[in-house]
């Protein structure tokens, strides 16, 4: 930078302000800057100089102290909008303060400046300052659309010294550094020629000096270069594209007789593959190509597509590589003339993984039999994969720990082994989930399921819930009842599972044991066959076999045993005294008989057990009560008292026998007490009471013989009445039958026609016993059991005796008749 101080002249001054109304301005102008304005000072600096480089010191070119400028807070005064310097008041210095850029700022005008006033204060100085913008080399020649190039068509009949005009380029710089000189890239048929305008611009042409040759140099490219005088030089360039026409005497050609590509089968549709080229060495209409694909097969006949104009194949259609893993397709170029070239193109398919394994079951065996040995083949499975090397690579596993393995017999065969011994018990079926991955990248896997049943074998025996069972059931049971149940079970299934029940021979008391109980052989119930007497049998013990129904078939024996509980079914029996039926024994006390004096001991028992063996006594009926007590347990009757004289001889007592059974039974003794102290006493009193029991009985038979006739009157009275009945329904059904009426017969209510058996529902038997040797008495000697005990036999006793057996009867009899 050269700062240069001058003062305004003149003639610059009427320069400045030429015309009318800037001649009147300059008045006032003259007349401000008397008064003013001291100065003005000329700067230049290049374009593009960095922000904050020095322009010059103001302070120093206009003749002012830096204080003074602080002071008269000088500043820059400009009308423009962008403000490129600044004044730094601290240094006095001018700097740049924005870009400045000469062909923005002024164009083509030379030279190019920008004015500015710096007013101070106090006093008041405007000094003005001018700032030249020198230019520098930075732009270069351009020509309009220089990215396209400049294209010619020329006949190659063109006569030579045809000139071709071209574009001029355009350059920002000034002076040396504008555009200076064009250029021609060397050639053999074009040279270049240059003019000036009047404005001092330039222009060319293009001058054919030797004539073309279209089937030696169908096309010229050559380059024009524009050149500046600038340091460094600056250069454009523009391309100049000549194609040289001629008649159509060429086909086309492809730059290649065969093309080798490859293509992804996932390739998605509109898939740029590959562009094929073709040259037609005429030009013009006769150069023009367009391309097709011919000969496609069927197969690629809707994959690929090509576009006419550029060559250029996509893909239309889904490529497989499964399907098909390489194309061959023919392109045509045929040119506007007709003539057509063709090539090949060849089309490799590369796999990807795009096919999962696929998992056929070829053989498989369920259910499987729970004894088959480790190494049994369970399935044989086919597993495939579409894709090729690793994509198609499978690798086989089974999911969870299964006692099973997979393996390889054959190329894509794999064998299901099992690996150790089934339980069906354990499990009786398995899940097994075979999964099939290949190694491509993404890895693809597949799955299938096989449900594995387990057959059972019969293996198990049946297992009774108990070890041995026990039951009880009371005596007098009816035939039939259920006495208990036996439940075993079978670790097996289906047949080898079903249990039938069984019950052993064995012996019970020398009699075959299905002679007291049955079991059920399907449900184990345990049923009585027979009526208990606990007096006769307590237990019955029983050997039970469950078998299953495998072959051969298992089984396992439990015991039973049956306890038979007591009943009170049996009365007490007196022992001691006898009872006969026709003697009247008697225990004698002499009258000397002190307190608790033993008189006889009533001995009776009962053939049931337990509480119902219990066996009670007391005085039911006595001659005289306060004589005689019998004892509760032992039966011994003792004398309550001191026998006196008053004491009759003959004393009777009823003992009542009684059991501790619910409900109770008893049983009734006699027996016949003689006080006295000699024997002729007491046998004259027995006498009187047998006489009195002879006039009794033989009351008694007469009643009987009395009600045995009523009921035989009675029996045949019904007897006839039914025969008249049936007679009469014979008439009857007889009548009918000629009448050919339906015959509806009539019974009377509770009547039974059951062979002529009579009316009544029942048959009763009647039996009527006597003594033996009735005519004689009925009290006859006996020898003498203890010294106590006397026999006495009436003499005249006549009349036949009836039992107690007769007695019931006759009772159950009257009961009827009535």
């Amino acid at each position: 930078m050269a700062p240069r101080k001058c003062v305004a002249g003149a003639r610059w001054i009427w320069g400045l302000f030429s015309g009318p109304r800037h001649q009147m301005g300059l008045i006032f102008c003259i007349l401000y800057l008397v008064t003013t304005v001291s100065g003005q000072i000329r700067y230049s600096i290049p374009e593009e100089t960095k922000k904050g480089s020095v322009i010059g010191n103001v302070a120093q070119d206009l003749g002012l102290d830096v204080k003074r400028l602080r002071s008269g807070r000088a500043r820059i005064v400009t009308g423009e909008n962008i403000q490129y310097t600044e004044l730094k008041t601290d240094k006095g210095l001018l700097v740049v303060n924005d870009r400045i850029d000469r062909e923005q700022l002024c164009g083509d005008v030379t030279p190019c400046s920008f004015s500015f006033e710096v007013i101070l204060e106090n006093p008041i100085e405007l000094h003005r300052i001018i700032v030249e913008v020198l230019d520098i080399n930075d732009h270069a020649p351009i020509f309009a659309n220089k990215d396209e190039a400049l294209i010619f068509e020329i006949s190659e009949s063109a006569a030579v010294g045809v000139r071709f005009p071209l574009k001029s380029a355009e350059d920002e710089d000034v002076g040396q550094n504008a555009l200076q000189n064009y250029i021609l890239s060397p050639n053999d048929h074009f040279i270049l020629n240059q003019h000036a305008n009047p404005d001092g611009s330039k222009y060319v042409e293009m001058v054919l000096q030797k004539p073309l040759d279209r089937e030696q140099r169908p096309r010229l490219s050559l380059k024009l270069i524009a050149v500046d005088g600038g340091t460094p030089q600056r250069s454009g360039t523009v391309n100049i594209e000549i194609n040289v026409l001629d008649a159509n005497d060429n086909e086309p050609i492809f730059n290649q007789s065969e093309y080798k590509t490859a293509v992804m089968e996932n390739a998605v549709k509109g898939t740029s593959i590959i562009t094929v080229n073709a040259t037609d060495a005429d030009s013009g209409s006769y150069g023009l190509i367009t391309y097709s694909l011919s000969k496609k097969k069927e197969s690629a006949a809707d994959i690929f597509n090509i576009d006419e104009k550029t060559g250029t194949i996509y893909v239309s259609g889904q490529i497989d590589y499964e399907k098909d893993r390489k194309y061959e397709v023919r392109v045509e170029a045929k040119d506007q003339g007709g003539l057509t070239g063709t090539s090949k193109i060849i089309f490799d398919v590369i796999d990807v993984n795009d096919n999962a394994p696929i998992i056929n079951i070829m053989s498989f065996s369920s259910p499987l039999s729970e004894d088959s040995p480790p190494g049994t083949t369970i399935a044989v499975l086919n597993i495939k994969d579409a894709d090729s090397e690793r994509n198609g690579q499978i690798t086989c596993s089974i999911d969870g720990k299964l006692p099973f393995k997979l393996e390889n017999s054959l190329t894509n065969y794999y064998n299901l082994i099992s690996d150790q011994y089934f339980d069906r018990e354990s499990v009786p079926e398995y899940n097994i989930t075979i999964t099939a991955t290949d190694l491509g990248t993404p890895p693809l896997s597949t799955s299938t399921k096989l449900h594995l049943r387990i057959s059972d074998i019969n293996d198990n025996a049946p297992l009774f819930d108990k070890n041995i069972y026990s039951a009880y059931v009371s005596e007098n049971n009816s035939p039939g009842i259920s006495i208990f149940a036996v439940t075993a079970r079978d670790a097996d299934w289906n047949q080898n599972a079903r249990i039938s029940y069984l019950l052993e021979d064995t012996q019970i008391s020398g009699s075959p044991v299905s002679t007291y109980v049955s079991l059920n052989s399907e449900t184990g119930v345990i049923s009585s066959v027979r009526s208990f007497d606990y007096e006769q049998i307590k237990q019955l013990d029983l050997v039970v076999r469950a078998q299953d129904g495998g072959s051969p078939p298992l089984s396992s024996n439990v015991s039973a045993r049956i306890l038979i509980q007591d009943q009170n079914d049996n009365a007490p029996q007196v022992l001691y005294p006898v009872q006969t039926g026709g003697s009247v024994l008697a225990e004698m006390v002499p009258r000397s008989a002190d307190v608790g004096y033993l008189v006889t001991k009533v001995v009776a028992v009962d053939v049931d057990s337990g509480q119902n063996a219990w066996l009670s006594y007391k005085v039911q009926k006595a001659t005289d009560r306060a004589l005689f007590e019998v004892g509760l347990h032992n039966g011994e009757i003792r004398t309550v008292r001191q026998v006196t004289d008053k004491d009759g001889v003959k004393q009777r007592l009823s003992v009542l026998v009684e059991d501790n059974g619910q409900p109770s039974r008893s049983a009734t003794v006699i027996v016949n007490v003689a006080v006295a102290d000699s024997f002729p006493e007491v046998l004259s009193e027995f006498t009187d009471f047998s006489m009195h029991d002879k006039e009794y009985n033989d009351k008694l038979t007469f009643y009987l013989v009395l009600a045995l006739a009523v009921v035989s009157f009675l029996f045949i009275t019904c007897l006839l009445l039914i025969i008249s009945v049936k007679v009469y329904r014979w008439r009857q059904s007889r009548v009918l039958y000629h009448s050919n009426l339906p015959v509806i017969p009539y019974y009377p209510p509770r009547y039974s026609d059951t062979l002529g058996t009579g009316t009544l529902q029942h048959v009763y038997n009647y039996e009527v016993c006597r003594t033996s040797d009735s005519r004689k008495s009925d009290m006859k000697n006996m020898q003498a059991m203890s010294q106590s005990l006397v026999s006495v036999d009436g003499a005249d006793a006549d009349t036949p005796h009836v039992t107690k057996q007769m007695a019931g009867n006759f009772s159950q009899m009257s009961t009827l008749v009535s």
